[in-house]
């Protein structure tokens, strides 16, 4: 496959465009998406889980982690489905064409206003995250005329990731119904039996940035656990298993492990529980990857500013966005690698610490940065920032945010255009 980052005439291209003409040509700071890289994850999934376990295997792109209405249609054309977890994404899906009918409705606090928009779309799914849902969605279902497929996130008390920020499996965390036998299997009785709602499985997700298959595997284990006490329970077997997304990405020097990595694992392991267990019918297992998809598909350019050199400190290079376009390196602690654009065929033989524009000590980029001798001018290209920039961007010291772009060979389309002040504002009385 052609490279999707290369140096030409010692410059950065994404696919067939130049890093520092699309700065040039759009503004900075610029989030970039590769459609190549994009379709490319895509087709990994197909290939190695849709197509080798075919009615078997299902995959929602996680949206939390980058969306857009055309990027919504662009995840269609791949033949994935879609979760959401707000009435904002939602809304961006239904916007960008997306069927209602492959959305998943995700949130361990939906309000009422969102359960009632999603059973008024028409959402495949809801998954059930707080012990009311059902009370709410009896509720709410007879005033459509629907009755709504649901599945329960529960928590198998996994801890999985490098971080408490984005462990989400455990005993303790918001997400998800305790596996407690009081509360759960009550609650699983309750749907069952409901003329409003149709019980369709269970789902976990344990966290993310996960690079082996093994927390996968464990957590499984508790999750069919729970799917054989619902068959001697309610003599109800259970058609449909989510395992959630969670798969690493590169952003320094991580060994990304391919889906298969994961998924063959677990699909073996299904396939032998069901064997033992005499389960039927064919269980369908789904995944919901966000970041594996985007993070290494976008890159974010910024123009340098100040460089400036402390006394016994580092020596900082100052771009022109920060934590109002990458808050992860504030929140927790994520890691980035960069270049310079325009500089790129040069050796990066200097030491810098990438900081922001943003009015906080904290607002820093990237420490121990090694790049190209950096000047005034110079575009900066930081990478793997396509999952939770511009999903997590936001106006502190009322900045704009930034305008996204599709690369595609030698075309470039816009995702979104670039805030302006007045956007920013448009909400404040006057």
């Amino acid at each position: 496959m052609k490279e999707i980052y290369t140096i030409k005439n010692g410059e950065l291209y994404i696919e067939d465009l130049s890093a520092a003409e699309l700065a040039r040509r759009f503004g900075t700071p610029l989030y970039v998406y590769s459609k190549q890289a994009v379709t490319e994850r895509c087709g990994e999934i197909r290939e190695t889980f849709l197509e080798r376990y075919p009615g078997r295997a299902h995959a929602s792109y996680a949206s939390k982690a980058f969306l857009t209405p055309l990027f919504a249609r662009l995840i269609a054309e791949q033949g994935l489905s879609l979760d959401v977890v707000s009435g904002g994404e939602l809304y961006t899906a239904m916007r960008g064409g997306f069927p209602t009918e492959r959305i998943a409705f995700h949130g361990n606090n939906k309000t009422i206003e969102e359960m009632e928009a999603a059973v008024d779309a028409g959402v495949g799914r809801i998954i059930v995250d707080a012990l009311d849902e059902i009370d709410l969605l009896e509720e709410i279902c007879p005033r459509y005329g629907r009755v709504q497929p649901v599945l329960f996130r529960i928590t198998p008390e996994v801890k999985a990731g490098a971080h408490d920020a984005i462990q989400t499996g455990h005993r303790g965390s918001k997400f998800g119904i305790p596996m407690e036998e009081h509360i759960l299997y009550p609650l699983i009785e309750r749907a069952i039996h409901s003329p409003q709602v149709e019980f369709r499985g269970l789902h976990f997700h344990i966290g993310s940035q996960l690079f082996e298959a093994a927390p996968y595997l464990e957590a499984l284990d508790h999750v069919l656990a729970a799917a054989l006490e619902i068959r001697r329970r309610f003599g109800y077997s259970v058609p449909e298993l989510v395992i959630g997304g969670g798969f690493g990405a590169r952003y320094t020097d991580e060994e990304r492990l391919p889906y298969a990595g994961f998924l063959d694992p677990v699909m073996a392991r299904v396939r032998a529980w069901r064997e033992e267990n005499a389960f039927e019918p064919e269980l369908c297992v789904g995944i919901e990857p966000g970041r594996s998809i985007v993070a290494e598909a976008g890159v974010t350019l910024y123009t340098v500013g100040s460089v400036k050199e402390t006394p016994g400190g580092p020596k900082y290079v100052s771009v022109d966005g920060g934590m109002s376009d990458n808050i992860r390196p504030a929140l927790y602690g994520a890691k980035y690698a960069a270049t310079i654009a325009n500089k790129a065929g040069e050796l990066p033989d200097d030491v810098v610490t990438v900081c922001g524009k943003l009015c906080e000590s904290g607002d820093r980029l990237i420490d121990g940065a090694r790049l190209q001798c950096a000047a005034r001018g110079d575009i900066l290209c930081v990478f793997s920032t396509g999952a939770y920039g511009y999903s997590m961007a936001n106006n502190y010291n009322k900045i704009p945010r930034p305008a996204v772009v599709l690369a595609d060979g030698k075309d470039a389309q816009l995702l979104a255009r670039r805030e302006t002040y007045a956007d920013m504002i448009a909400c404040e009385n006057m």
